[in-house]
C-alpha cells in the first residue's frame, strides 16, 4: 500500500464531467489499496472570474480581502470533487489549507509556507477516506487566509507530500509531462522521461509553466519525487528528482520563455556609491520583484540602470519610479512590456564550452536582437522582442538537437470524449 498525493490543475476539473473523471481516477487508486490525498486548483477560469469581480468594484483591492476572495475558487473544486467521490460510493472529505495545517507567513497574495501539521489528514486517511485538499492556500498564525501565489497548488501538493512523507507526488494537468519546450510553439518538442531538480528549477524560473518554481524548491529540499502526468490518460509522465551527477547529461535539456515580465530602464542615474542599493532597496520594500539587472558603463558620472520585473508589479512600481526620478536626479524611466525572456537550460553546460557563443550565433543568423543577457552554471537567458519568440525557440531547439521525430498535435476533447479515453486507458 502506497501513500499518494495527486494534484489536479484547473483544466482537469474545469467541468462536471472532468470532475467525475478525476473522482473515478482517485477511486481506482484507493480500491487498488493506496491511501489517496488529492490537491485541487480552482475549476477552469474561476480565478480569472474572481479577479474580474474584484476589479469591477475597485482598482486597488486590499491584499487580505483578495486572498479571502481568491481562496474560494479552490474550495468550490474540493467540495464538488468530494461530492462526486461520495456519489460513486467511496468515502471522502474536503479540507481547506487551514484545516490541513498549512501555516504561512502574512504576506498576502504571495504567502510562504512556514510549517505543515498534517494530523487531520492522517486521521481522515485512517478512516479509509480519500482526502481532498484545497490548493493555493494556507492560514497565518492569526487565522487569516492567505494564498501562495501563481501556481501555488503545486506547492501545496509537494508540501503535503513532504509533511506526510508520501511515497510519491503526482502532478496532473492537460499535458502529459515536461517537454524540451512548449510544444504549441515548437511542434517538434520532445517529452522528457526524467529531469533533475536543478534543471527543473531553472526552467520554472525561466517561464516553463508545468511546475511552480517554489514547488520544485520544496521538493528538492525534502526529497519529494514528482511525476508530471496527464489527467486524461494513463501514460507515464516525467519524473523530477535528484539525478546522479556521474550520468552523462544532455548539453541542453530544454528551452523556456517568459512573456510576463517588462523591461525597465532608468536613464541618466548619478553614478555614485550606494545608488544601486538605494534604487533596488526601495523597489524591494514595495514587494516588487526584480530579475535581470544591467548597469551601463558610466559616462560623465551618469549611468543607465536596466532591469526586468513582473508586469503585474508595474502598478506598484510606477509611483515609486516617479518619486525616484525626482529624488535621484535621474532623467527619466522607460518601460517596455513587449519583451520576452528566453532561456536555454542544461546540466551539460557545465562541461561543454561554447554554448553561449552557439546560442548567440543562432539568434544572430536569424536576425533576433538581444538586449539583455544573464547566465548561471546551467542556464543562459536573453531578453528579445516578443514578436520573435516563436522563430527564436524553433531555431534554438533544432540547433541544440532537441527536435523529436514526432509532431505535437494539440486536441480539444469534449467531456464525453475525455471520459471514453480515460476508460480505454484503464
Amino acid at each position: 500500500m502506497a501513500l499518494v498525493v495527486c494534484k489536479f490543475g484547473g483544466t482537469s476539473v474545469a467541468t462536471p464531467e472532468r470532475v467525475i473523471n478525476v473522482a473515478k481516477r482517485l477511486i481506482a487508486k484507493h480500491r487498488a489499496g493506496d491511501q489517496v490525498v488529492a490537491v485541487v486548483s480552482a475549476m477552469g477560469k474561476t480565478t480569472d472570474d474572481l479577479l474580474r469581480l474584484a476589479q469591477a468594484v475597485t482598482d486597488d483591492p486590499p491584499s487580505r480581502e483578495m486572498d479571502m476572495l481568491l481562496s474560494t475558487g479552490e474550495q468550490v473544486s474540493m467540495s464538488v470533487l468530494a461530492m462526486a467521490i461520495d456519489a460513486l460510493g467511496c468515502k471522502s472529505v474536503s479540507l481547506t489549507g487551514g484545516q490541513v495545517g498549512i501555516v504561512t507567513d502574512a504576506v498576502f497574495r504571495k504567502a510562504k509556507i512556514r510549517e505543515i501539521k498534517p494530523d487531520r489528514i492522517r486521521m481522515e486517511l485512517a478512516d479509509d477516506k480519500i482526502v481532498i485538499v484545497a490548493g493555493f492556500q494556507g492560514v497565518t498564525r492569526a487565522g487569516d487566509i492567505t494564498t501562495l501565489g501563481r501556481g501555488g497548488s503545486d506547492t501545496t501538493a509537494v508540501a503535503v507530500a513532504a509533511g506526510l512523507k508520501a511515497d510519491r507526488c503526482e502532478i496532473y494537468s492537460d499535458v502529459d509531462g515536461i517537454y524540451t519546450t512548449d510544444p504549441r510553439v515548437c511542434p517538434r518538442a520532445r517529452k522528457l522521461d526524467v529531469i533533475s531538480y536543478e534543471e527543473m528549477l531553472e526552467l520554472a524560473a525561466s517561464g516553463a509553466g508545468v511546475l511552480q518554481m517554489r514547488a520544485v524548491e520544496f521538493a528538492r529540499h525534502f526529497g519529494v519525487v514528482i511525476e508530471c502526468r496527464s489527467a486524461f490518460t494513463d501514460e507515464p509522465g516525467t519524473l523530477v528528482k535528484e539525478v546522479n551527477d556521474k550520468m552523462e547529461s544532455a548539453v541542453v535539456s530544454g528551452i523556456a520563455f517568459d512573456n510576463s515580465e517588462a523591461k525597465v530602464t532608468i536613464r541618466d542615474v548619478p553614478d555614485r556609491v550606494g545608488i544601486a542599493a538605494r534604487v533596488f532597496g526601495t523597489i524591494a520594500a514595495a514587494m516588487c520583484n526584480v530579475d535581470m539587472i544591467v548597469q551601463n558603463i558610466s559616462e560623465d558620472h551618469y549611468t543607465d540602470l536596466t532591469f526586468t520585473t513582473p508586469i503585474q508589479d508595474l502598478p506598484r512600481l510606477r509611483p515609486i519610479l516617479d518619486e525616484m526620478i525626482e529624488n535621484l536626479g535621474a532623467r527619466e524611466y522607460i518601460i517596455d512590456e513587449s519583451i520576452v525572456k528566453l532561456s536555454i537550460v542544461g546540466a551539460g553546460m557545465k562541461s561543454n564550452p561554447g554554448i553561449a557563443a552557439k546560442m548567440f550565433q543562432v539568434l544572430a543568423d536569424n536576425e533576433v536582437n538581444i538586449s539583455l543577457i544573464t547566465t548561471s552554471s546551467i542556464r543562459i537567458s536573453v531578453v528579445i522582442d516578443g514578436d520573435q519568440t516563436q522563430k527564436a525557440v524553433q531555431k534554438l531547439h533544432t540547433a541544440f538537437g532537441l527536435d523529436s521525430d514526432k509532431v505535437f498535435e494539440e486536441t480539444q476533447l469534449s467531456g464525453e470524449e475525455l471520459a471514453a479515453k480515460m476508460e480505454k486507458g484503464r
